[in-house]
């Protein structure tokens, strides 16, 4: 499990591991760079095909924070470029019997990049039945949240792309309007100087007591399910995002949304009909800054309601495991075909 961010790793046993298994008819990777080549490599030694899923949305990561990732390479030398070379971490797309896109920019881009192969817009599912149910007052009660509070909830990575700060900076603005507002955060830390400047401003603000921190809960948990439950709207401020999985989750619990009208996001969710955009980078006055669009949401019990109601029928309809499993299987046994045909 790589629960880190970026990063260009090679692993010895992986590709030992993969010489030496045994029946293998295709592969499925989900990621790139030199863990990517070590299956191209392999894959071409046993002349099976390989297909490999496009999440990273690095298309949408803008320059500036894409150079904080290989900070601390620099001045170093990266002995890994060598084995790189070797088993074509490069060329990881270009031999991919298919691509697969989590979101609807990368596949608009590998469309125009890779004309002549199979290109395909595979988003991810979610386990409607097990969201379907959870405890919210159990969470609230294990995190100390008053009973009374406003929950606005966002499930996400500690991190700049995250944007919590975005939603810090505005709760003052918030707690005007709606004054039991509280805002609960919930993930993996991947910057710690991120959540050091998140926890400053929110004391700096005096916002602090309004704010709840909860590092990563393992996805098996029933905890993580209990959150969506204590949540009265799930709020997603990312700067840029390429899908967006627990705005999934999040509908499966049958809550609001309210996210920023950001790469995926923008074709993941119907403004108005299952789920409210605002500009993550609107000034606060501005009808469109996550201040007035929560607001809004939260004064407005009908189409919380409602908007609830609408995501659940999306995420069923549109995103249920079983519909996605049964398009996968579809993409595998067109690429088997056409391998021993």
């Amino acid at each position: 499990m790589l629960d880190k961010k970026a990063g260009n790793l090679f692993s010895f046993s992986l590709m030992h591991a993969l010489q030496k298994t045994k029946g293998i008819d295709i592969i499925h990777l989900d990621t790139g760079k030199r863990l990517g080549g070590i299956v191209r490599y392999c894959a071409r030694k046993k002349n099976i095909p390989y297909v490999i899923s496009l999440h990273g949305g690095n298309l949408a990561v803008p320059k500036e924070e894409q150079e904080t990732w290989t900070e601390p390479t620099k001045g170093t030398l990266e002995w890994g470029k060598i084995l790189g070379l070797w088993v074509g971490s490069r060329r990881v797309l270009d031999d991919a019997a298919a691509i697969l896109c989590v979101g609807k920019d990368e596949y608009t881009s590998m469309i125009k990049k890779f004309p002549n192969k199979k290109v395909e817009y595979l988003p991810n599912g979610v386990d409607i039945e097990r969201f379907s149910i959870g405890n919210g007052p159990s969470f609230r009660k294990l995190h100390g949240i008053s009973p009374d509070s406003f929950v606005f909830l966002t499930v996400a990575r500690l991190d700049v792309q995250k944007n919590q700060l975005g939603l810090v900076r505005q709760l003052p603005s918030i707690l005007e309007k709606i004054p039991n507002a509280h805002l609960v955060f919930l993930g993996h830390v991947t910057s710690k100087e991120y959540v050091e400047t998140l926890t400053t401003e929110a004391k700096n603000l005096g916002v602090w007591d309004r704010v709840t921190l909860i590092g990563g809960i393992p996805y098996s948990s029933t905890e993580l399910v209990d959150a969506y439950h204590s949540a009265d709207c799930f709020v997603l401020p990312s700067l840029h995002e390429p899908f967006g999985m627990v705005v999934l989750e999040a509908w499966a619990s049958g809550k609001p949304v309210a996210v920023s009208k950001r790469g995926g996001l923008v074709s993941l969710v119907s403004d108005g009909k299952d789920g409210v955009f605002f500009d993550p980078e609107s000034p606060i006055e501005a009808s469109t800054s996550i201040s007035s669009v929560l607001c809004n949401l939260a004064g407005n019990p009908d189409l919380q309601k409602e908007l609830g109601k609408e995501g659940l029928k999306t995420a069923t309809a549109d995103y249920s495991w079983d519909t996605i499993t049964s398009r996968l299987e579809k993409i595998y046994r067109s690429i088997n075909e056409n391998s021993f045909s």
